[in-house]
């Protein structure tokens, strides 16, 4: 079987990790997102991951060099051998620039960027109504999509719902402001190389998926080609 080698783009809300756990399922593959793999380097104690440490405990933003160091370290490991899902990374496009350097050492090659192309309006909408309990942040609902029977209440211990400050309308808009800036040109850099697929993030989660697993078997045909 040929390698699949995946990186997931999307606004915040657009579903990327949905759609990671159902690629998951369907082949195996391991999913390396930035916050858990850097948050791993620093548990095992790597020479990355104490670097990495130095500027997460002061809270400030990790440097490229870090971000990347420790990524190609991630993709060295044995169960990447068969492919990978890469989310949050790359971030810019001297990440990429760099992720295809590594790929291209190790005589590896990106499958494909898959985009889910959601709209602004679209991911305030989805984010800002969600509603969590304050006693147990595993309740979440939904005001629109999935609403607890009675308004502000949790229906499994009748606590209090609220709406976490990073789901809020301005902080949305906010992140997303971020997103365009950084991500945007990397969507551009991955299209002029023709391994960019876009996806209808305002489909139902099954319905993107089934155009993901359509797209990458069309892929591999014309890969055995």
């Amino acid at each position: 079987m040929s390698e699949l080698n995946l990186i997931l783009l999307g606004p915040p809300g657009a579903g990327k990790g949905t759609q990671a756990q159902r690629l998951i399922d369907d082949f195996r593959l391991p999913y390396v997102a930035t916050g858990e793999m850097l948050r791993t380097a620093v548990r095992e104690g790597t020479p990355l991951g104490h670097e990495a440490a130095k500027y997460m405990n002061n809270g400030d933003l990790v440097p490229d060099e870090v971000i990347i160091g420790v990524t190609v370290e991630r993709l060295q490991q044995g169960d990447t051998a068969d492919g990978f899902i890469l989310d949050g990374f790359p971030r810019t496009v001297d990440q990429a620039k760099a992720l295809d350097a590594e790929l291209q050492r190790v005589g590896r090659t990106l499958t494909a960027a898959l985009l889910i192309d959601t709209p602004d309006e679209e991911v305030v909408r989805r984010i800002s109504g969600r509603r969590q309990c304050v006693k147990n942040e595993q309740h979440v609902y939904h005001v629109e999509f999935d609403p607890p029977k009675h308004e502000g209440v949790c229906d499994q211990d009748g606590a209090r719902l609220v709406q976490r400050d990073d789901d809020k309308p301005d902080t949305v808009r906010h992140r997303l402001d971020v997103y365009h800036d950084q991500t945007e040109p990397v969507i551009g850099y991955y299209d002029d190389r023709g391994v960019l697929r876009r996806f209808d993030g305002t489909r139902s989660p099954t319905e993107v998926h089934d155009h993901i697993r359509a797209t990458l078997a069309t892929l591999r045909l014309e890969e055995s080609l």
